[in-house]
């Protein structure tokens, strides 16, 4: 007998949106012709989450390797989107920041997000959609409980 799979269980139904979501996603941002790859624009959205925070944070939040962010944020200071600046409590990590010049980027990307949400909730009324994102908050904050990336500015920044 083969074990079969149920995939219309919350948690396959939650990663395959979200699979579905990120290819929407990148597919958008290379169409939009922002001059990013879609980890760039990740990686922006998340420094703009919470501006200010370590390299190491934004690495953690995202589920990459430090170094993977390490050559997004290099090339989106090289477009002057970005500011790394020392941190006051360890001289070894550095601080992400937005620039003035991030501010168009950012509405361009923020513009291609709405555009997939909207792609994923269409017949769903205003009603539906809030249930929808309440529930979604409630698993990201049970989730966030499980998290060795304990990031308490993100938190506050989302909640």
């Amino acid at each position: 007998m083969t074990a079969k799979l149920d995939t219309d269980s919350l948690a396959f139904l939650v990663a395959d949106c979200a699979r579905l979501m990120r290819a929407a996603f990148e597919r958008r941002i290379m169409a939009a012709g922002l001059g990013l790859t879609a980890g760039e624009a990740r990686t922006l959205i998340q420094v703009a989450a919470v501006n200010g925070s370590r390299q190491l944070d934004i690495a953690g939040r995202m589920g990459l390797e430090p170094m993977t962010v390490s050559a997004f944020l290099d090339k989106l200071q090289a477009r002057g989107l970005i500011e790394r600046h020392a941190d006051s409590n360890d001289r070894r990590a550095k601080r992400i920041h937005l620039s003035p010049a991030a501010d168009e980027m950012i509405a361009a990307i923020s513009h291609e997000i709405g555009a997939v949400q909207r792609e994923a909730t269409q017949g769903l009324d205003r009603d539906a959609q809030e249930q929808v994102r309440r529930a979604l908050k409630s698993f990201r904050q049970n989730l966030q409980k499980c998290d060795p990336v304990d990031d308490p500015a993100l938190k506050t920044a989302e909640d």
